[in-house]
């Protein structure tokens, strides 16, 4: 597996990493054992500064870290300046209530004093994703090492800078060695790592497909897994819904990051009477982008990640036109060098075309007419995936109603999908199992351990 720092604005190899031998990864196993044994002697409250220490370095350094990630991935400069922001934000909130979220519950039972201890359970091996490089690792960090969960990461192949840039402010924050350790290393040695004694559970953020592969290996070594994987979200606008909130929202809900967004809306569903306009409405929107240097703040269009993403999505949208989609917009080439894709809208695509229940992981947006609001619930819900969903409604009850009938992780009522420190992610059906951020997050890898005295009351 090659490691390496492609621009996909101009396409110029930037830097490659050597991969990881057996014997680094046999160092890094046994130093982040002895740590886990160190902090089991220590309380969670003592590892709150250095969380805050690296929310502070992380804002101070936040143009410079933003520019690793644009260099690399193509992020839109100030969409990547908003991660590191974010990421910030996170290590503080789990700075700030790790170790409160960390504290025994009481139990009631007439068998004697009861309470559940909430305790580190291990390594972790980190398995992340190209689109958010540091926000995907801080969102497993941060939780874990309040647990006290010493964590490996094995990043995306063509964001290797991004992680040694993540790994190095994390040790210049003050974690100790072993805290969180990068590794590039192949899916072979991920195998090995998992299999270790000494690990105790893992986490992805991938395709389905990668999901699988390490979710098998998991459960074959009987070790937990936390699994963030793609969706393909609803976007639905109700008959009662507020068309000039819509319109602030809809066009910028599918291209945020180039439209590489798991959670991001990808399936518009439009009542009869409003399907012109709608159309109408995204064609004008996703006609102004302006494509060309990510680093250049008056850039609305950044390229894809890479040449392969681009070819895979030009791919499934020739496949959807081929079983009949039809191109409302877009889907011209940009005469720029980087790995471009016109923002693209497909309508008219039926069941038994591949892009009805396809992840489409670029600016590419499919629009579906519906005539009741039964047939948009039924319609956002047959789907193989259960990330995120939108709901807009000018009347929360009514939208409270439908949200509630999604089958969906999160679902979000009149904005775009959003992530918050405080508010948990992740998803059902294919889009994969397990929660991070919030309380949720940080349980995900906690032994809840029972302590029962039957001679006290």
């Amino acid at each position: 597996m090659a490691y390496q720092t492609i621009n996909p604005y101009t396409n110029d190899l930037l830097k490659t990493y050597p991969n990881a031998t057996d014997a680094e990864l046999e160092s890094a196993l046994n130093t982040s054992d002895q740590l886990y044994q160190t902090w089991h002697e220590q309380a969670p409250v003592t590892r709150q500064a250095t969380l805050h220490q690296l929310a502070t370095l992380m804002r101070t350094e936040k143009h410079a870290l933003a520019q690793v990630l644009t260099t690399e991935m193509g992020k839109l400069i100030g969409e990547a300046e908003a991660e590191v922001t974010l990421c910030a934000d996170i290590a503080d909130y789990f700075a700030d209530h790790g170790a409160d979220m960390l504290q025994p519950t009481s139990l009631t039972t007439s068998a004697g004093k009861a309470y559940y201890a909430k305790q580190a359970v291990g390594i972790l091996v980190m398995v992340e994703p190209w689109n958010f490089p540091y926000y995907q690792i801080m969102r497993v960090f941060a939780p874990n090492y309040m647990v006290g969960n010493p964590m490996i990461l094995k990043h995306a192949s063509n964001t290797p800078s991004s992680a040694a840039a993540f790994a190095d402010v994390v040790s210049r924050a003050g974690a100790p060695a072993g805290s969180l350790t990068n590794l590039f290393i192949s899916y072979d040695q991920v195998k090995t790592a998992i299999a270790d004694k000494r690990v105790a559970g893992v986490a992805l953020t991938g395709s389905e497909r990668g999901g699988a592969a390490v979710a098998q290996e998991a459960g074959a070594n009987l070790k937990k897994s936390t699994m963030e994987l793609g969706g393909n979200d609803a976007f639905i606008i109700l008959d009662d819904a507020d068309w000039d909130l819509v319109k602030q929202v809809a066009a910028q809900a599918r291209l945020f990051n180039t439209g590489q967004v798991c959670s991001a809306s990808k399936r518009f569903i439009v009542m009869a009477d409003r399907y012109d306009d709608f159309l109408a409405y995204l064609k004008t929107e996703f006609a102004k982008v302006q494509p060309g240097d990510p680093l250049d703040p008056a850039t609305t269009l950044a390229p894809m990640n890479s040449a392969r993403a681009k070819q895979k999505l030009q791919k499934q949208v020739d496949e959807a036109i081929a079983a009949g989609a039809h191109v409302y917009a877009g889907n011209q080439p940009i005469d720029l060098p980087g790995q471009f894709f016109q923002p693209t809208i497909l309508t008219d695509i039926t069941k038994d075309n591949p892009a009805y229940d396809q992840e489409m992981f670029g600016p590419v947006a499919a629009v579906y007419q519906v005539h009741s609001e039964a047939e948009a619930i039924a319609l956002a819900n047959d789907s193989s995936y259960g990330l995120g969903s939108t709901v807009f409604s000018n009347d929360p009850e009514h939208a409270d109603r439908v949200a509630q009938q999604l089958e969906a992780g999160m679902t979000t009522i009149n904005r775009a999908w959003i992530t918050a420190p405080e508010l948990p992610f992740g998803g059902v059906k294919h889009s994969g199992y397990g929660r991070e951020l919030y309380q949720l997050g940080l349980n995900a890898f906690v032994n809840e351990h029972l302590i029962l005295n039957a001679t006290e009351k």
